[in-house]
């Protein structure tokens, strides 16, 4: 069957380059690989109405062109495709490659087989398919048509195959990358937290949990059967490459089991969980080096995008020319291809342009990837963003870290906000500025794919195009525990955030060995992390004490990061939507009632000490201190409720002892201004009675507030403030003692 004919129903379409000699009796031993090209989400909508995510453009490459290079490089043999939505789509664009096409003489594999299943709804009637077919005959290597990577394989199947050797019940071997200090963008990508309990010993995977945000319980309880282990490591700092090495026998395991799904919330969760009645063996390599990650959601498209420009999937970036008459070459920062033209008084830096594209006069554009053809104008400014093929910028627009898809029109002096995404053909009316919230996704779609009704209002009386809705009956969901909200609308968006979602406080704790569902006060919820830090460190023999502590301080960075840009922001007088983002923060990352108390006293340090600052205002302490408190409606609430956290003398002294110490460590700020504005800090937070005089008197008898030389200089300058409160609560009791 040619390599161009369309299969029918189920049927796999085949094709095959002319076998050599001998090629029937060696073809037990090529390496063979499954693509998913097909992941049955809706995260990338509206996008993928009309084109397969596999096929959507990152850095102006097809997805699919990174995963088969992948696999090429790593001497695989034979590929099945698997297609679900837009399968011609898929096949024509595979026919048509001068790569890889399989009638290419330039085509690395020895085969490549397209196979459709016409009722699929899951990845699991893909695989369940594909163990009907018998087409696999040794191991193969499992991936989505999404995956970025530059892991070198062939040390990782030598260790699977001698597992396999030692064991036969040895089956599968996922692998993870360990997040550590990694720079990766990839690395800090947040929603759906995977938890891995593997033994460190020999790599086994014993059990596997997904936490987020949305759901009730905030913990993970541990089978019985992990404690049977002298050693196991619960690992939360891992990146899911989504590339699996398996056996068939992991194929006879999806078809004994029709409800499984999802490869990992479904079937690795369940393999483990019933070990002891199927008896298979799952391993980990958790590697330290090189780079994998998926582009299953458009947070992660985002950062795979970014970590490019950065150089940290190298090979795989611009100027390796991946697709045939890419001519991108590297200089200064930018990736330019031939016939890309900035003009003069124009600023483009650390972007992507594609051939042909134009950027017109007094633009700026910064971290941005620009398709061929495009069409900038005058003053026009991009930061963040990703501009497709043909799409065009008028003079004067402004689209900030949004998605543009081909074809599209950002009429002139428009304004488009963070997190937009504009699907193909639609039209912005000139003058237009879309509205923040809710983040605009304009399409000229349904979600049946039926052509959408224009809403002037949104886009403009010139423009094309409505807002892009989801289906009520929307199934993209990633957990099944009942009562649970979706946490796919976590990953549903370009910009993560909570904002508008209900996340419960509850208590969350990464050990869970007992079946109480009492909530655990804030005393005790500190004791149980202590206990379960020593206990992980101690009786569990863990090595990773260093990636926890990592974590802890990948969320002081994040969340100090959110909250000042929170106080920054000029376009939302409202607190609630970053504490929501910050309480998910917390849950996602364990935090202690100390952990937030230093990030929020950080915040409102770094925005008050910005505010003195001559290009912010150069306001005087006490103005700066008022403004960084009290601008924001909700602000004083939170710092009361998260930041102090209680009613309790030694809990003001604490937050107190914070403040001072985030002053001190504020670059380009002296000690003596750092006093000042501690004390004005104090004084507003006094008077806005979010702390009493007894906690900052407190704070001002504590050795710790005099440690070295720059807290003791920073205090010095609260002396007035504390020798008032003294006085007038000398007064107070003279008034008491009269009265009586």
């Amino acid at each position: 069957m040619s390599g161009k004919q369309a299969s029918k129903g189920g049927a796999a379409n085949k094709s095959k380059k002319p076998a050599k000699g001998g090629a029937e009796e060696k073809r037990e031993d090529a390496l063979q690989a499954v693509i998913l090209a097909d992941s049955f989400q809706d995260r990338f909508q509206p996008f993928a109405l009309e084109k397969p995510r596999c096929l959507l453009p990152l850095v102006n490459v097809p997805v699919i062109e990174y995963t088969l290079e992948y696999l090429a490089s790593n001497g695989v043999q034979e590929v099945f495709i698997y297609c679900g939505a837009h399968s011609e789509d898929v096949e024509t664009y595979i026919n048509d490659s001068d790569r890889w096409s399989p009638e290419s003489n330039l085509c690395p594999f020895s085969s490549v087989d397209f196979i459709r299943v016409s009722d699929a709804s899951s990845i699991g009637d893909f695989l369940r398919d594909l163990d009907k077919r018998s087409l696999i005959s040794g191991d193969f290597i499992l991936v989505h048509g999404d995956v970025v990577a530059n892991i070198p394989l062939d040390g990782i199947l030598a260790r699977h195959r001698a597992r396999r050797e030692a064991n036969r019940d040895a089956c599968m071997t996922i692998v993870l990358r360990s997040s550590g200090n990694s720079p990766h963008r990839a690395a800090k990508a947040r929603g759906i937290t995977p938890v891995f309990v593997v033994d460190p010993t020999n790599g086994r995977c014993l059990q596997y949990e997904e936490m987020h945000p949305l759901q009730k319980d905030k913990y993970v309880k541990l089978d019985d059967s992990v404690f049977e282990y002298g050693e196991f490591e619960m690992r939360t700092d891992l990146i899911d490459c989504g590339i699996d090495i398996c056996t068939p026998d992991v194929l006879a395991l999806w078809s004994e089991s029709f409800d499984y799904e999802l490869p990992r919330k479904n079937f690795l969760h369940g393999v483990l969980k019933d070990w002891e009645l199927n008896g298979k063996i799952i391993s980990a390599e958790i590697l330290e080096e090189g780079y994998g990650a998926r582009a299953s959601n458009l947070q992660m498209y985002d950062c795979i995008s970014k970590d490019m420009l950065h150089r940290w999937t190298l090979p795989y970036v611009p100027d390796s020319n991946l697709l045939h008459g890419q001519t991108y070459k590297y200089k200064r920062g930018l990736w330019l291809e031939d016939g890309a033209h900035i003009a003069k008084n124009s600023t483009v830096t650390e972007s992507v342009l594609g051939k042909t594209a134009y950027v017109d006069t007094g633009s700026t554009i910064s971290n941005s990837v620009i398709g061929r053809r495009c069409q900038i104008g005058k003053n026009v400014r991009i930061e963040n963003s990703y501009i497709w093929d043909d799409a065009v910028i008028e003079d004067g627009a402004t689209v900030l870290h949004s998605i543009i898809a081909n074809d599209a029109v950002i009429g002139k002096h428009s304004y488009i906000p963070e997190g937009s995404l504009i699907s193909y053909g639609v039209r912005i009316s000139a003058g237009t500025e879309l509205p923040s919230k809710p983040v605009p996704r304009i399409s000229l779609l349904t979600s049946e794919g039926e052509p959408a009704k224009t809403d002037c209002k949104l886009v403009g009386n010139d423009g094309k195009g409505a807002l892009y809705e989801e289906p009520e009956d929307d199934e993209d969901s990633d957990s099944e525990d009942e009562g649970d909200a979706d946490p796919a609308v976590l990953q549903s968006s370009l910009i993560y955030s909570l904002a508008g979602l209900n996340i419960s406080r509850e208590s969350i704790s990464t050990l869970a060995t007992h079946d109480s569902d009492e909530e655990l006060s804030d005393d005790e919820y500190e004791q149980f992390q202590v206990k379960a830090n020593r206990e992980r460190l101690s009786s569990f023999a863990s090595d990773d004490s260093a990636a926890a502590a990592r974590a802890l301080d990948q969320f002081h960075g994040d969340a100090v990061h959110g909250l000042v840009d929170a106080l920054r922001a000029d376009d939302n007088d409202d607190f609630d939507s970053a504490k929501l983002e910050f309480m998910g923060l917390r849950l996602a990352n364990n935090a202690s009632d100390s952990m937030m108390r230093k990030a929020v006293s950080v915040a409102f340090a770094t925005r008050a000490a910005e505010l003195m600052n001559p290009e912010n205002g150069g306001l005087e302490p006490t103005k700066a201190a008022g403004r960084a408190l009290t601008s924001k409606k909700g602000a004083v609430k939170f710092i009361t409720e998260v930041g102090v956290g209680g009613n309790k003398v030694d809990l003001h002294a604490e937050f107190a002892l914070a403040l001072q110490k985030a002053l001190a460590t504020i670059k380009g700020l002296d000690s003596v201004r750092a006093g000042t504005l501690l004390a004005a800090l104090l004084q507003q937070l006094y008077n806005l009675d979010v702390l009493e005089e007894e906690g900052i008197l407190a704070w001002w008898m504590d050795a710790r507030a005099a440690e070295n030389d720059t807290l003791s200089k920073i205090k010095e300058k609260s002396r007035v403030l504390v020798e008032w409160l003294e006085n007038a609560d000398e007064e107070d009791s003279d008034e008491d003692e009269d009265s009586d």
